[in-house]
């Protein structure tokens, strides 16, 4: 199968080292970029790691050599530092993005539709939900998703797993809503091997309240730590392109924290998604107690109204 990648800066080039690393889920790997020697650059870097893995192509080329994709990442747009959204203190963060990102998308999906109509598309770029949103509307059809908060949900687990000492494969734990700001750490559901984190916590003499807002701050701005150091966030959320991709080449049904557009909150948020060839096929509302409800319904509303202003710049 073939999967295009739009977008060949920082996270364009990382999750298109990543499917090459997965290996066998795809034969060919297709790069666009308006700069067209950085997507012959990144092209022929990888080319030379894929003898490593099993077969696989991947080039660089124009809108029309995404035609047959099965799947197309839009990694395209500005990111945050370049953006101006590395401030701990602006209640904007990400969304802050929206309005020059919105502009990228404009000219960029309608040429990924025309090339490659069937293609299932996976908005990466920040803001992933509201952006998602627009690629719906200029896409017309509902084969759109982002990768939402399934970064949240590692980022989550891998903090909890420090806090209890124990392996991060062993945590289950879920953000939802928006992949910024508002969203949501669904405390109430959190396990290890099927125990409630906060028991584990309390048994360990940790202070749950404690716990909490320490790891919420660093789930919250872990990008722009990142970025702190490294200048671009780039590695994680490429890991979880791939395996995105992974899920709906071998059309898993595979239950993740990623982000479709919701007829019950009116936008496009983060919820427990079935992920499959189609994209999302099912979306499930998981558990969670009252607080964690109306920071959901908060979430929503913050999205909506980012969709909305971006749409009006269509």
């Amino acid at each position: 199968m073939k999967v295009g990648v739009v977008g060949a800066g920082s996270v364009g080039a990382a999750t298109a080292l990543c499917l090459v690393e997965r290996g066998g889920m795809c034969r060919e790997i297709v790069l666009v970029d308006r700069d067209t020697q950085r997507a012959d650059g990144v092209a022929a870097d990888l080319r030379y790691a894929a003898p490593l893995s099993p077969t696989v192509r991947v080039r660089a080329g124009g809108y029309a050599e995404l035609a047959g994709a099965a799947l197309v990442a839009i990694t395209a747009g500005v990111n945050e530092r370049g953006g101006g959204a590395t401030d701990r203190s602006d209640p904007e963060g990400r969304l802050r993005l929206l309005d020059t990102n919105t502009k990228v998308f404009a000219d960029v999906v309608p040429q990924v539709v025309a090339a490659a109509p069937e293609a299932v598309l996976m908005v990466v770029t920040d803001p992933p939900e509201p952006l998602a949103e627009v690629t719906r509307r200029l896409a017309g059809h509902d084969r759109v998703f982002s990768t939402g908060t399934l970064i949240d949900s590692l980022r989550f687990r891998v903090h909890l797993a420090d806090a209890l000492r124990v392996r991060a494969a062993d945590v289950q734990a879920m953000v939802v809503g928006e992949h910024g700001t508002s969203e949501v750490l669904l405390w109430s559901s959190a396990t290890a091997g099927g125990i409630p984190v906060a028991e584990m916590l309390r048994r360990a003499g940790t202070s749950v309240a404690d716990a909490r807002a320490r790891i919420e701050d660093a789930i919250r701005y872990a990008n722009i730590t990142i970025i702190e150091g490294t200048g671009a966030s780039q590695y994680g959320i490429g890991a979880v392109s791939a395996r995105l991709v992974e899920a709906v080449l071998r059309d898993e049904g595979a239950v993740l924290p990623v982000a479709a557009h919701s007829a019950a909150y009116g936008t496009t948020l983060s919820l427990a998604a079935v992920v499959g060839a189609e994209g999302v096929r099912e979306v499930f509302e998981p558990a969670m107690d009252e607080q964690e409800r109306e920071g959901l319904i908060l979430s929503a509303a913050v999205l909506r109204k980012a969709a909305d202003r971006a749409l009006c710049l269509l």
